[in-house]
């Protein structure tokens, strides 16, 4: 995938620059080119495809969310997970995670569901595929975004210490074999879906926990306030 178009921050294209531009990544291109021409949507825009790596630097890395892969409908995906662009609704996945907020820290939920200010803060929003067509949930996994997104956790639990993995339902939790738990607080729970955030989602306690985990290892906790 031709780097000099990549939108993200150095601190990723320098460590990722060898799997952008290998033969995998140019199958990839060569493939989402053809979808676009054929006349398909394809979500994210182009331009946001690697926003979780733009917003937050290797190095500022604290917690990670691990989606599955982008919101499907349109005006949604905008290259963080579970996150959507300010004056879009509120997904129902998104509204189950600000509830469990709300009930374990006692923050209050936003009125919109951009998450941009966690990324900011430290929270890489990583979906495990990057794209998607309009419509097709799962369309675009199998294609080649899965080894990128194995790499990156890999980095991370290789170069980091004391982070914090999200991961929610069965499809995140498979790439926890990627963790080392002595090394990183992995924390597993059902998806936060309306169809299973009633099995251990709600109740889970996950946001208070990654915070009591960081101050124990003298880090600053992380504000999980979306309002003003």
């Amino acid at each position: 995938m031709s780097t000099d178009r990549v939108r993200l921050d150095d601190s990723w294209k320098q460590r990722l620059l060898g799997d952008l531009k290998s033969d995998a990544m140019q199958r990839l291109r060569d493939f989402l080119r053809a979808e676009k021409a054929a006349g398909k949507a394809i979500y994210p825009p182009g331009k946001n495809i690697f926003a979780a790596f733009d917003a937050t630097p290797f190095e500022q890395v604290r917690a990670v969310i691990l989606g599955q892969d982008p919101y499907h409908g349109p005006g949604q995906a905008h290259g963080l997970c579970f996150s959507v662009p300010e004056g879009v609704d509120i997904p129902p996945s998104l509204a189950n995670i600000f509830a469990e907020i709300e009930r374990d820290l006692r923050v209050p939920r936003p009125a919109h569901g951009c998450l941009s200010a966690w990324a900011e803060r430290g929270v890489l929003l990583l979906n495990s595929v990057l794209t998607v067509e309009r419509g097709r949930a799962g369309s675009h996994q199998g294609k080649g975004w899965e080894a990128l997104t194995d790499r990156v956790i890999s980095l991370l639990c290789a170069e980091r210490d004391g982070l914090v993995f999200f991961l929610w339902g069965a499809y995140a939790q498979a790439k926890g074999k990627l963790v080392d738990p002595r090394r990183h607080l992995v924390l597993r729970a059902p998806h936060p879906s309306p169809l299973s955030a009633h099995r251990g989602f709600i109740g889970c306690g996950h946001f208070s926990r990654c915070n009591d985990y960081l101050q124990r290892r003298g880090t600053a906790p992380i504000n999980w306030s979306l309002v003003d």
